[in-house]
This record gives structure tokens, C-alpha cells and sequence, in this order.
């Protein structure tokens, strides 16, 4: 477990400049985090140079994107991609002629889901098979990219893999009553823990949101040595969650989702980045807040932390920008609903007794409770229905501001070299936003 370490000052070193590489090590999708950091490197003047993960044929064997797909993802990014699939994760990796795990699992339901057991020597010739294939294909990435860096230049790796959960039809269901259900439909995540398809789904969660940026450190290290040689700089970062500081009454309280099932991995990540800094590799993990995402929109009530937001924009000094957040929100409610009505609702549901018993950073990440998941989704559900439009919501607006912030901490931060592990908190995330719209 990582002490909690809070960013508490705007960073503004920056060692990174026209000529400079930025490498994107995951592929770009929607929007997310990682966009803000785009940004910089953008402003910055870096080159900017990306990977993916490939696609799967009908037949589920792993292919580089074809011409068509290679110029839609490069157009997105505003780079050039290195077209070596760079899928992480073993669950559609075996030996040859054996099941690999997704198949092995093809037949669980969600009657008998629990009950289903895995033969682990065969799950560990997966891991490995799925391991050498990544690292292989890492390591011709990244040949690729040494190229692509002139001497002298200075290069920024952001790690943005995450996820892991196997394509397994029944599992959705499984998924949305642990996460979404609540009544009869309550569903333990205790129960997928220690189920052998949740012992799976954690191992591949730690394949593809900590182990990579394990790989993608050691491939690397050609090009991080001929850089440092040469008198520059490499920086890596990558996005981690492990709760977030958020206004309770008038102070800034630690807070989680419950249960974040990934956390596990992301604390693995977080050991990642502290044993490279050992090392003398300056790898930050920057653990940042809630958002809505087509990832996370799962996990129903995730949202709720991100609306004591408006009330951070005002304490850090908002003034007449923060007045604007607060007037753009306002909007998107029902004429009978007003902001301040919402915001009490979400401080009524953090002093909630069953919400404050889940404030216990050393537990994390706790499992959820029936008394929980009562309070927490239909607090959400609740709220939603406060809006006009139910695809028009505040924690979209709030989210976007989220992505603005954090984008100058994080590409500032990992210049600075502050420390491995960072919590990005309300305090600083509604200052950084305050600095930037004087």
C-alpha cells in the first residue's frame, strides 16, 4: 500500500520542447485522460509518435490495422502510429493447439459461474505465451521508435494501458449486478474475487495495467540510455485511481468508488513505478480523480465525487470563471431542480453513515455491501433524473474540466520529478484550472 501523497503545488518545469519526442504507449480511442497530455506535447512542439493494439480477424488471430484503419487512428492522434499490434493481456493467448482462457470460460453462465474451475498450469502457459508475444512485440516497437528520436531530443512516454476483462458473453451480466445491481439483483464482489474467473480476470487486470509499463520500461531502455547519455531527459508517466480528496463540509476528504475491482492492479502499478525510480528511472504514476468515461459509465455512482468540484473551484479562488461552471451547470437541470438542492444531496450522501464507513484508505479497495450499494446507486440514479436531458449531464461538463486540469500537472509534474506516486486531488486539479482561465 502506497502512503497517500498529494500534489499540492502547480509544477511549471518543463524540459520538453520543439524537436522532443512524445510517445503514446496505448492507442487512443475516445476521450480520455490521456487527451490533456496530448495537448501539452502538443503546445509543446514534440513530435508525437503512438502504438496499437491491433484488431482481431474473424477468427480471433491478433492483425496489423489495415491502410484505411492506420489513417483514421493517425488522424486521431495527430501522429504517426507504429503499426506492430501491441495488444496487452493473455486471455486469447495459448500455446499452439491449446484452449486459450476465453475459450476455456466459453461455457460458464450465470448460474454456475461461481462453481467453474480453472486448470492454473494451463491459465499460466497462457500468461506466459501472452507475455512473450507482448514483450516481443514491444521490443520491435520500439526499434522502431529509437529511430524515430533525433540526437539530443528529449523523450516523454505515457503508459495509458488499462483494462482486462475477458469477452466472455456471460460475464456482462455478472458485471452489471455487481456493479449496478441492488435489491434481489445484488450481487457480492466478494463472490467474483474468489471465484476462479475473478482470480483470472485479476491476473489479466495485472497484465494490462501494471505489467506493461513494466515492459514498456525495459523496452526502452536502448533509447532512454542513448538520450540520458547524450545529456537529455526521459520521462514515463501513467494513469492510476486510488481515490481522490473531495470536499466533505468544508475540508478535502480521501473517498473511493467501492468496489474498484482494478485497484489491485493499479497499486501493482503504483510499485512498478516506485521500483524504476529506485532504479533511476523517473516513472510517475499520477492518481487521478473520478470521471465519467464509455469505460467507467459500469460503475454506477463513480460520478457522484466528481460534483463537490464546483464547490473546489470556488474555495481555490474560482471567482467569476468558477460563477460560469456553476451557471453552465445550473442549466442542465429541470426548472424545478437548482444546483445548490443537488449539491446537498451528494453532501447528505458522503456524511451518510454506510458512504463514511467506506472511507478507509489502508482497506482499499473494499468490497461492496448491499447497505452500499442502496445508498450509492440510488443517490445516482436519483440524480440523473434531476437533469433535462438524460445524455446531457453536469459529470460530462465536470469531466471535460477534470481532462483540462490534469493535463498541465501531469506533463509538468513528470518534468519536475517530484515522485513516483501523485494524487491529483480537487485542491490542486480546481487550482490548475483557476491558474489557467484568470
Amino acid at each position: 500500500m502506497t502512503d497517500l501523497n498529494p500534489l499540492r503545488h502547480i509544477p511549471e518545469a518543463n524540459v520538453f520542447r520543439k524537436g522532443d519526442v512524445f510517445v503514446l504507449f496505448g492507442e487512443l480511442f475516445g476521450r480520455g485522460y490521456v487527451n490533456g497530455l496530448i495537448d501539452q506535447a502538443r503546445a509543446a512542439g514534440m513530435t508525437i509518435v503512438g502504438v496499437t493494439v491491433g484488431r482481431r480477424d474473424d477468427s480471433g488471430a491478433l492483425r496489423q490495422l489495415n491502410d484505411e484503419e492506420l489513417a483514421e487512428a493517425e488522424e486521431k492522434l495527430g501522429g504517426r502510429i507504429i503499426n506492430v499490434p501491441l495488444m496487452a493481456g493473455f486471455d486469447m493467448d495459448a500455446p499452439e493447439g491449446e484452449q486459450n482462457p476465453t475459450e476455456m470460460l466459453s461455457g460458464i453462465t450465470l448460474k454456475n459461474w461461481q462453481e467453474e474451475k480453472l486448470d492454473w498450469e494451463r491459465i499460466e502457459r497462457c500468461r506466459a505465451a501472452g507475455v512473450a508475444r507482448f514483450t516481443g512485440s514491444a521490443a520491435t516497437v520500439m526499434a522502431e521508435i529509437d529511430k524515430l528520436v533525433p540526437q539530443g531530443a528529449n523523450v516523454f512516454f505515457a503508459h495509458t494501458m488499462a483494462g482486462g476483462i475477458p469477452k466472455i458473453k456471460a460475464f456482462l451480466a455478472i458485471a452489471n449486478r455487481i456493479y449496478k445491481g441492488r435489491g434481489e439483483r445484488f450481487m457480492s464482489s466478494r463472490a467474483l474475487l474468489d471465484s476462479d474467473l475473478g482470480k483470472l480476470i485479476l491476473m489479466n487486470f495485472d497484465e494490462v495495467s501494471a505489467n506493461t509499463l513494466k515492459y514498456l520500461i525495459d523496452a526502452s531502455a536502448t533509447i532512454r540510455e542513448r538520450v540520458t547519455q547524450a545529456g537529455g531527459e526521459v520521462r514515463y508517466t501513467a494513469y492510476g485511481y486510488h481515490g481522490t480528496e473531495i470536499l466533505i463540509g468544508d475540508e478535502y476528504q480521501w473517498q473511493t468508488y467501492t468496489n474498484y475491482t482494478q485497484g489491485y492492479a493499479k497499486m501493482r502499478l503504483e510499485s512498478i513505478a516506485e521500483a524504476a525510480w529506485k532504479n533511476g528511472t523517473f516513472a510517475t504514476v499520477f492518481n487521478c480523480p473520478e470521471i465519467r468515461t464509455n469505460s467507467s459509465d459500469i460503475f454506477v455512482g463513480v460520478e457522484l465525487s466528481l460534483f463537490p468540484l464546483l464547490r473546489a473551484l470556488k474555495k481555490e479562488g474560482g471567482g467569476a470563471w468558477a460563477d460560469e461552471q456553476w451557471r453552465i451547470c445550473e442549466e442542465l437541470l429541470g426548472d424545478d431542480t437548482s444546483l445548490q438542492q443537488l449539491l446537498d444531496t451528494i453532501e447528505r450522501y458522503n456524511n451518510d453513515a454506510t458512504s463514511a464507513t467506506f472511507r478507509n484508505f489502508e482497506a482499499w479497495p473494499m468490497d461492496n455491501t448491499p447497505a452500499l450499494a442502496d445508498v450509492m446507486i440510488g443517490t445516482s440514479e436519483a440524480i440523473t433524473a434531476l437533469h433535462k436531458d438524460k445524455k446531457a449531464l453536469i459529470t460530462d461538463h465536470l469531466s471535460s474540466l477534470v481532462l483540462e486540469g490534469a493535463g498541465p500537472l501531469m506533463f509538468h509534474g513528470a518534468s519536475e520529478k517530484i515522485a513516483p506516486v501523485l494524487w491529483l486531488n480537487h485542491d490542486i486539479i480546481a487550482r490548475q484550472l483557476n491558474a489557467l482561465h484568470k
